[in-house]
């Protein structure tokens, strides 16, 4: 074989049978519904996101239409966890994004005065975890924050010094 021969070597090809009409129409089918066996459980999923996250908001004072506005609903999601707005390019990044993503969710679950095996919840059950913390009696306790301990007072009297040599 030479270069010369390589187009002819390229276009051959394997005779495949025609399919009939009848014969497409119900390959058609075949694919519309695995298609739809697909998307019909993910758009239940996201409507049940959705409609949890605009009464999340609604419940901690955001306006709750920042759910279905793609990067503004992340963005008050860490407001109302009470982190810092510049959380979001973290979550921007891959990886790191799994620690704070767990970390959201933990201060989620305390500023509805949930606990960790809730945020959990959140984490590896949110289909079924956002809508008991959305239509649930969770009440919004504000933003966690963290347990400082106050100043150390000073102490009432100097410590004393060593005795004066004439006493």
């Amino acid at each position: 074989m030479t270069i010369t021969d390589i187009p002819i070597f390229l276009a051959q090809t394997t005779e495949y049978q025609e399919l009939s009409d009848a014969e497409a129409a119900g390959l058609i089918g075949v694919l519309v519904a695995a298609f739809l066996a697909m998307m019909v459980p993910l758009l239940i999923v996201t409507a049940i996101y959705i409609i949890s996250m605009w009464k999340i908001f609604t419940k901690a004072g955001q306006p709750g239409w920042a759910a279905i506005v793609p990067v503004y609903n992340s963005i008050v999601l860490i407001q109302v966890a009470g982190r810092p707005v510049w959380w979001f390019v973290l979550l921007c990044i891959p990886f790191v994004n799994i620690v704070f993503g767990i970390i959201l969710a933990i201060d989620l679950a305390k500023a509805f005065g949930k606990g960790g095996g809730f945020a959990a919840g959140l984490l590896l059950l949110g289909p079924i975890f956002y809508p008991i913390l959305a239509f649930g009696s969770a009440r919004y306790q504000g933003a966690p924050t963290a347990i400082v301990a106050p100043p150390a007072a000073p102490p009432a009297d100097p410590p004393p010094g060593p005795p004066a040599e004439g006493a």
